[in-house]
């Protein structure tokens, strides 16, 4: 911190965890918003906020703030969050990003961070208001081609023209009740950038263009099927209530905090504590010989009946991102001896005395290992060797990176980059997903056609060297996955996609390419669909349209300007299904839902937490609207229904 900041008990104070919580939103940077800029090195972004002025509040409730982002076309999504604005009942308007935040917003969709468990002051706020900033945008586009960084002319507005500048979309709560902060208990607010819902990409276009609508939703409940996670300095540790107490500094923040928590640990809990793995009480035991103050990462879920954190993983120390050495995190795609080609790397360099870092992304980068390079693995004890790291595993690499000649490469996501050093460093393995098309399948094992793996396409893989002899190498076309024993595989279809979660095989190992832990069929993966019409949009997109259902027929379909329905990296032609679509609400118990409205003319939001409410609401508006687009998170099953989990309709009114 700077002498001119406020002390930590000022900014303990009511606002603070809403105004300097939320002003992380959307970020994956290093700077801590509570902080003083610092240089960053070329090509990188970094962000920082002065101090901010504070009130005095005695009448206080605590709000635990959550993010996430769900899926859209992007690699990465850099954009600037130039302010965020509450506004309570009685009118009283608060901001909370005083400056221009950069962040990553494509880093988020399989993730829900928690920003604040802070003390707010009480009231109903009824909107918020959301101003991103496109001047600098860096948008990187997946195509079945490989990543394409869009130019800054080829991002557009509403209205077709570059967008240079800063869009403002308003977010009413009202709607389905607004955010109520009540003295002495916990109020949640959940929030979810939409990326598919937000961007427009046309890949028939030359060059491919992306056309920004801002949308977003909000919920009173967090969504606790992705994983959660939450970071900041060690308050305590009490290894007989197996558990640790933080001072919540989300992100990539230093030194800031916005309200304590506790995190709950298990038997099966594991540990990377300043480069060392451990798993149970023996990891508790290491966390609480550090010193208060010590940074701490954990990842686990969320008990929406007990308002409880239950960590699976926990990171303290060096083992943190940003602590100490440059920090890349990425998917191997070729190795050579003790060279790694890696791609979809996003750079952080480490903290300051101050809070301020930066980070940046690369399509793809060199790394390279040695044997002073020490390696383990999320969720298990001990060290392993360097033949761990294999083609298609995600991981994390702590080093010493150098930028490439090019002062922009950062930025821009070109194909040539920097370099990581890591032969005195660490290299963290972290669980990988794959998708592809079923072959075949027995007790033990399967054979998928490979879609993509560590959220990279599969055709960007080079196999050379995976197998135990040349002859043995992994091969997209027959990738060979090890699952469960126990697990069945009635449920898998031929023909169809297949997810799946684990490790890659050690480097000259194969065949298996792959060992799973969970496998996940084309039924139970997670889906999104994407309708836009084009002009004015269509009056009368549904041809069923109840408070338990939605119709969306085959003409319907095959008349839209572009309609496109993805299982996890598979895609199907939603015009292709003789029977339609019919889209009902996911009536399983706990099960996360957020409905939106989108007012394109007025740039605003109507939010609903019920199915019924929602589509009550749309066909309100449809009486003097159109439907521009639809975007809808979910499941899919064979027989054309789609089990919605949220849903966001933009209309031409």
């Amino acid at each position: 911190m700077n002498a001119a900041s406020v002390s930590r008990t000022e900014r303990s104070r009511c606002v603070r965890g809403l105004l300097i919580g939320l002003c992380a939103f959307g970020a994956l940077a290093l700077a801590g918003c509570g902080s003083s800029s610092t240089g960053s090195s070329p090509g990188m972004t970094s962000s920082s906020s002065p101090p901010t002025s504070q009130m005095a509040c005695a009448d206080c409730g605590t709000a635990l703030i959550s993010l996430t982002d769900a899926p859209g076309d992007f690699v990465s999504y850099i954009v600037g969050i130039d302010s965020l604005t509450l506004t309570r009942a009685d009118g009283q308007v608060v901001q909370t990003v005083p400056v221009t935040t950069q962040v990553d917003l494509a880093q988020l969709v399989n993730l829900s961070e928690i920003l604040s468990a802070e003390q707010i002051p009480a009231g109903s706020y009824t909107s918020a208001t959301l101003t991103l900033d496109y001047t600098h945008a860096v948008l990187v586009v997946d195509t079945s081609s490989g990543d394409v960084t869009i130019p800054a002319a080829d991002i557009l507005n509403a209205q077709g023209q570059p967008l240079t500048g800063t869009v403002a979309v308003t977010l009413n709560l009202a709607n389905d009740g607004p955010l109520v902060i009540t003295p002495g208990t916990v109020s949640n607010l959940a929030l979810d950038f939409n990326l598919a819902a937000s961007n427009s990409v046309d890949l028939t276009a030359n060059p491919i263009t992306v056309t920004v609508n801002p949308s977003l939703t909000a919920s009173l409940t967090p969504d606790t099927s992705k994983n959660i996670k939450v970071r900041g300095p060690l308050v305590s540790v009490s290894t007989t209530a197996d558990d640790y107490m933080i001072d919540i500094s989300p992100f990539h923040d230093a030194d800031d905090s916005f309200g304590e928590l506790t995190v709950n640990t298990t038997a099966a809990t594991s540990y990377l504590i300043n480069g060392t793995a451990y798993t149970g009480s023996a990891g508790l035991t290491a966390l609480a010989a550090l010193p208060a103050g010590t940074l701490t990462s954990a990842y686990g879920t969320w008990d929406r009946t007990t308002q409880t954190f239950t960590a699976s993983t926990v990171d303290a120390g060096s083992s943190v991102v940003g602590v100490a050495g440059d920090s890349v995190r990425g998917t191997v795609v070729a190795r050579s001896g003790d060279t790694l080609t890696v791609d979809n790397a996003l750079v952080f360099l480490p903290l300051v005395a101050n809070g301020n870092g930066a980070f940046g992304f690369q399509r793809q980068m060199t790394v390279t290992v040695g044997s002073g390079t020490t390696v383990t693995e999320q969720g298990q004890a001990g060290t392993l060797p360097l033949t761990d790291l294999s083609v298609g595993q995600q991981a994390r690499f702590i080093g010493t990176f150098t930028a490439s000649t090019s002062t922009t490469s950062m930025m821009s996501g070109t194909t040539s980059g920097g370099t990581l050093d890591a032969t005195r460093g660490s290299v963290e393995l972290l669980p990988t997903d794959g998708v592809g098309l079923l072959s075949s399948s027995s007790s033990g094992l399967m054979t998928v056609d490979l879609q993509a793996l560590g959220q990279v396409n599969a055709g960007a893989l080079t196999f050379t060297g995976t197998g135990v002899a040349s002859g043995s190498d992994a091969t997209a076309s027959a990738y060979q996955v090890a699952i469960p024993t126990s697990f069945s595989t009635t449920a898998l279809t031929s023909g169809l996609p297949v997810s799946f979660t684990g490790f890659v095989a050690p480097f000259g190992t194969a065949p298996p390419d792959f060992t799973a832990s969970t496998v996940v069929s084309s039924q139970q993966a997670r889906a999104w669909l994407t309708v836009s019409w084009s002009g004015s949009g269509d009056s009368a997109p549904f041809s069923m349209l109840t408070s338990t259902e939605m119709q969306l027929n085959q003409s319907t379909l095959a008349g839209a300007a572009s309609a496109a329905l993805h299982i996890d990296w598979t895609m199907i032609d939603p015009a292709s299904l003789g029977t339609g679509l019919e889209l009902v609400p996911n009536t399983s118990m706990n099960a996360f839902q957020a409905f939106a409205i989108v007012h394109t003319s007025s740039k605003t939001i109507d939010t609903y937490g019920t199915f019924a409410d929602f589509t009550a609401a749309l066909m309100s508006d449809l009486g003097s609207g159109s439907a521009l687009r639809l975007t809808a998170i979910g499941t899919y099953g064979p027989s054309g229904m789609f089990t919605v989990d949220q849903m966001i309709v933009a209309l031409n009114d």
